[in-house]
Order: C-alpha cells, then structure tokens, then sequence
C-alpha cells in the first residue's frame, strides 16, 4: 500500500509540473501579444510614419478600393459594370449548346409556361406584361457617383478595356488615384469621361498619365468646359491617342490654336492620331484656320468635324485651300529646302573620314601626290566649277526647278537614267519610292559581293521603318512668285453643318473637291481626297446652285452612297 501511495503521489507531482508550465507558456504569450498590440497602436498614433507605398496589381476594383481608403476619402464610388439591355429569351435559347437541343428546347417551354401566367383573366381583360427593355432601380441610386466599367471577361477582374464616368467631378486627388490604376491595366482601350468637371490641372495630370497606358486608343472627354484650354496636352508627340472627342467643351480661338500646332507644324506633326471631334464649341473663322495650318503638314488625320460652331466664309475658304493646294510660307520654303539638301546628300552632316597622309610623319597632310589625283580624275568626280555653278542659282530658279533638280540628283546616283523616271522624285508619294531611291543608291557605292549586300539592306529598312514623307517634298508649281504644293488628301471626312458659311464659302470648298479629282484622275495624289463632307444648314438657302453643285458631286464618293437601282427599260436601252 505505502508503494502505491508514493506511486501515486509522483504522478500527482508531475501533473502538477506540467500544468504549471503550461500556464507559465500561456503568460508568455499573452504578453508578447501585448506587446505587439502596443507597438501596433504606437504606429498607428504615430502620425509621423509614412507609409508603404501601394503597388497596383491590375485589378481596378481592388487597386481603385485600397487607393481611395489611403487617400481618407468620406464616400468612395463603387465599380459596377456598365448596364447593358437584358437578353431576350431567343437569344438565350440560341446561345445554348447544341446537345440535347430538342431537350432544352421542350423543358425552356414547359418553365415559361409554368412561369408565366396566363395573359386572360377569366373576366376576358388582357392582361399587360411589364417592360423588359430597363432594370429598376431605388430613389437617387442612379445618379449616386460611380465607375462603370466594361470587361473582356466578367470572371477575370483584371482584364477591364472601357471606363465610363458620368457627371460627378473629378477633383486633384480622384485623378492622382486613376493615374495610379490605368497605368497597369493592360487590356484598357477606352476612356470615357461625360461632365466630369475637369480643371487645368487635373486635364495635365491626365495628359501626363495617358502616354503610361500603352493599350489606350480612345478618349472622350465630352461636357468639359476648362477655362485654361490646354487640350493640346492629350495629343502629345508621346500620346498613343487614336480617337479624341472634345465636344461642347467651349473652346474657342484660342484653344483651336493649341490643337492646330498639336495636330501639325513644320518642326513636329502628330502621327497617330485619326480622328478629332470638335462639335458644339465656340471655334470661329480664325480657329479654322489655324486647324488648316495643323493639316497643312498632317498627314495621318482622317476624320474631322467642326460642327456646330461659329465659322463663316473666312474660315471655310482656309479649309478648302488646304485641301485643294496652298503657298508656302518662308519657313516652309526654308524647310523644303533643308529636305532636298538632306535627300540630295546623306552624308553631308557626317564628318571626313581621318586622311591617311595626315598621320604620316615625312610630309603633311595637306600634299597630295600626282597618283591620288590622277584617280580622282578616272573616278570622273565632278570638278569644283560644277560645284559653284549648282551652288549660286538664284531662290526662284531653285524653287521654279525642283522637278529637274531631284531628277539630276538621281541621275548622278543611278549613273544615266531616263529623265521621267528622274522627275518623280521631287513629286513621291510613297514609302516604297523612298526604299527604292535607297536600295539604288546602295548599289551604285558598294560594288563588292559582300560588302555592298549590307548597307543596301539596312538603308531599305531604315526607309521602310519611317513612313511619313514630308508634304514640302511633294511636286510645287511657282506661279505669280509664290510656291504652291498640293493640299490634304489624307482627310476623307469633313463636318461643317450647323455653321454660319455662306455661299463664297461652299464655292470654295466645291472648287477645292474638284481639283482634288483632278489630282485623283492624273495619278499624282498620295490619297484619296475627301469622301464626305457635311454642310447642312448653313446661311444658305436649300435652293442655292452651289449647295446642289456640291451635294451632287461628293454624293458618289460617299462609302456609304447606294446609288439608284436601274430600270430593266435602262438596261435594254444600254
């Protein structure tokens, strides 16, 4: 019995042991918890501490959620997605899958049946269905602010291509947030922004966050009246912008003088935007024509409206001078000029290869002997008199020759052409001419197996890779001592309804589409000339001569256009 007590005892010691180290654990822990708790509300008051900077993942709820939350914001606007019409039961049918087809078909109809209730009551008054075509939603809801967006996939957050945000303002710090999202959004293409009260700033903040989002084509800023007018800013040299719409923006002279030098210049034109709407503005005649001076040098810009504005007979005959062909300026003619000398001479800016004799120690540089130049003579270089001769022409001779100039210039590469194929080159209309100027003058420099295969090809590449030809270079006429070069023919479709153009001004815009075809038939345009030009109400009458004139010559370039079917009377008759 004593050997059982003691036993007993021991095991009593040792549970005892053990609970009082788990208890000794526990108090451990709990106070590394306070602890830890302490330092964390410690950072939590210390208002000093900064801190960490977020990185967005690509998943605008989650990144736009967390950013408004840092940025202390009262309410923040909910992502939804944008509404769409509901499908009808039709569409639903068909988009099922063809297995089991009769299936589906039978048990769809058996559940609208049992659904839908009969459209008679027994008294035999029908009874009206209710609407399918909109959802219902609580009081105010619908004009709570929010962000709309349109996904490739509803499943994958991250892969939103539109947002649309309507008539809530965007201050300083909801741009600062969404210059932080779109960035990362790689699948983003479309921005939307209706009446957004955009300022200044906040139009700079977005300009300089446009060109991070590598996938953006399109922005509309639509209902935005900024009273800096630095709309410029979106179409940048750096800009990806596509499409760009600023209607009833109010902008005025003064911001069409911006854009004008945004969409051309002679020291920079904007080479990817295509279309620019700029309806219900207050643009006048001087406005349109600083936009002519931008499409002077354009060549990229398709599409234009200048609806619903104020220009008038001065501003449309600068619009149709630019389209038919205009004098150029003397800084045009200066840069024209730098063109040639550039094309004409390659290597002109690079300097002289180091002389073998200069870095001989027995006589200067400076000698030549008799057999270097005895092979300057059988090389047939030109002599120094043709040189000064070239050289001293006088300006209008220059300009009044430019055809024959370019083609003397190819002869002298080529070794001996035709004179027709040397004319074109002052007139080129195409990348491919530049590439075969090149790949030509390659030939005539190296004439070695080897050594003349690779400069050629890289020349032709580099020829390739630069699409854009300067308009200066194209063919000029001197007349009356101005030189004129042919207009726009990139721009296919024009709006000027709803403006204040008389009929001086119709006339010149019909004369400016007849020289176009001109140019069209004669083989000579680098375009197809304008296709659709809107001039309806206007201050001219619906009987006007010359608004007849016009709608019945652009009605069969319009894409659009079905003309008459013909009578079989017609057809016998041809």
């Amino acid at each position: 019995m004593e050997g059982d007590l003691k036993t007993f005892s021991r095991t009593i010691n040792g549970v005892l042991r053990i609970a009082n180290r788990v208890k000794m654990g526990k108090k451990v822990e709990k106070s590394l918890k306070e602890k830890n708790q302490s330092a964390v509300s410690q950072d939590e008051d210390d208002p000093n501490k900064t801190p960490e900077p977020y990185n967005c993942t690509g998943n605008f709820q989650a990144d736009f959620t967390e950013l408004c939350k840092r940025n202390n914001m009262a309410v923040i606007p909910p992502v939804v997605h944008r509404a769409r019409p509901p499908t009808s039961q039709s569409q639903v049918e068909s988009s099922k899958p063809e297995k089991g087809k009769e299936k589906g078909k039978t048990s769809a109809q058996q559940q609208q049946s049992e659904a839908e209730p009969d459209p008679e009551l027994l008294e035999g008054e029908p009874v009206e269905q209710p609407p399918k075509t909109f959802v219902l939603k609580e009081k105010f809801e619908y004009f709570k602010p929010s962000v709309q967006v349109e996904m490739e996939n509803y499943d994958k957050p991250d892969t939103v291509t539109e947002i649309f945000i309507r008539g809530w303002k965007i201050d300083e710090t909801m741009m600062a947030t969404f210059a932080q999202c779109w960035p990362v959004m790689e699948k983003l293409h479309t921005i939307n922004l209706w009446n957004t009260g955009l300022a200044g700033e906040t139009l700079t903040m977005m300009a300089n966050c446009i060109p991070n989002i590598v996938n953006l084509r399109t922005l509309i800023v639509d209902g935005n009246c900024v009273e800096a007018e630095n709309w410029h800013e979106l179409i940048s040299e750096e800009s990806p912008l596509q499409n760009l719409s600023l209607r009833h923006c109010g902008i005025t002279d003064k911001g069409a003088q911006s854009l004008g030098t945004a969409i051309g210049s002679v020291k920079k034109v904007n080479m990817k935007l295509i279309s620019l709407n700029l309806a219900g503005n207050m643009i006048g005649d001087l406005g349109a024509e600083h936009i002519a001076m931008g499409l002077r040098m354009n060549r990229t810009l398709m599409s234009l409206s200048l609806a619903s504005n104020q220009i008038k007979d001065k501003g449309a005959i600068k619009l149709g001078e630019v389209l038919s062909r205009f004098p150029l300026s003397h800084e045009e003619v200066v840069e024209r000029r730098k063109q040639f000398s550039e094309k004409g001479s390659p290597d002109r800016n690079k300097s002289p290869p180091p002389s073998r004799r200069a870095d001989s120690k027995d006589r200067p540089g400076s000698v030549r002997s008799s057999s270097h130049a005895d092979k300057d003579k059988k090389a047939g270089k030109p002599s120094g008199k043709k040189k000064d001769g070239k050289g001293g022409k006088d300006a209008k001779e220059e300009e009044k020759h430019d055809k024959t100039k370019g083609g003397k210039k190819e002869k002298e590469e080529k070794g001996g052409q035709k004179k027709d194929k040397g004319s074109s080159v002052g007139g080129r209309s195409s990348g491919a001419s530049i590439a075969a100027d090149t790949k030509t003058a390659g030939k005539g420099k190296g004439k070695g197996k080897d050594k003349g295969k690779g400069p050629a090809v890289q020349e032709v590449e580099d020829a390739g890779a630069s699409d854009f030809v300067n308009p200066l270079t194209d063919a000029a006429d001197f007349i009356d001592g101005q030189l004129l070069v042919a207009g726009n023919r990139v721009l296919i479709n024009l709006n000027l309804s709803r403006n204040c153009i008389g009929e001086h001004g119709l006339a010149a815009l019909l004369k400016a589409m007849q020289y176009q075809t001109t140019l069209t038939h004669d083989s000579k345009s680098s375009g197809t000339g304008l296709m659709r030009i809107g001039v309806y109400k206007n201050k001219v009458s619906t009987d006007s001569e010359v608004l007849a004139k016009l709608t019945e010559f652009m009605m069969p370039k319009d894409p659009f256009y079905k003309p008459p079917p013909q009578t079989p009377d017609g057809d016998s008759n041809s």
